[in-house]
């Protein structure tokens, strides 16, 4: 397996596993026509493009040993002081690829980037009440903070809990 960091010609990878994971991930959780709203707001290849050069989002790859694509991460740096915040926006991986720990695998490739800074930092995250995603990130040590219930327009809400863990 490789991860790196993602080029900005790659983006197009990040925008294909979100429309091929994002339907299995939320069927339970969001109306289709939320989950079509959502993908074409944080997905558009536009969006992306903005949140990486302007943003300053670190998009993460990961790849099998052909070349394949099997999942994202993507973090940022928020706060500088008096600790730094860093902010996981998104973690992806691929339903054939679930199960082979690539998620474990982009969360410690970020967590080592954020190591190399030598700050005292934290990493935030938000992640929807009902997804079992919350489990990888309590087994990964992120504890909830709170929740919050974001409006992200068209009358739809993410319904998120806040999590954190000490870097």
């Amino acid at each position: 397996m490789v991860i790196r960091h993602a080029q900005k010609n790659e983006l197009h990878l990040i925008r294909k596993i979100a429309f091929e994971t994002w339907p299995i991930s939320y069927k339970n959780i969001l109306s289709n026509n939320q989950l079509i709203y959502m993908l074409n707001m944080f997905y558009d290849l536009d969006a992306l493009a903005s949140q990486q050069a302007q943003l300053n989002h670190q998009f993460i790859l990961a790849f099998d040993d052909w070349g394949n694509e099997m999942g994202f991460a993507c973090y940022s740096k928020e706060i500088e002081y008096p600790t730094t915040k860093y902010l996981l926006h998104k973690l992806y991986i691929l339903p054939n690829q679930q199960g082979k720990n690539v998620g474990t695998k982009l969360l410690d490739f970020v967590l080592k980037e954020i190591k190399k800074t030598k700050e005292r930092a934290i990493v935030q995250l938000n992640v929807n009440r009902h997804n079992n995603a919350l489990n990888f990130y309590l087994k990964h040590g992120f504890s909830i903070i709170h929740e919050e219930d974001n409006d992200i327009g068209e009358g739809y809400f993410m319904n998120d809990y806040v999590m954190q863990k000490d870097v």
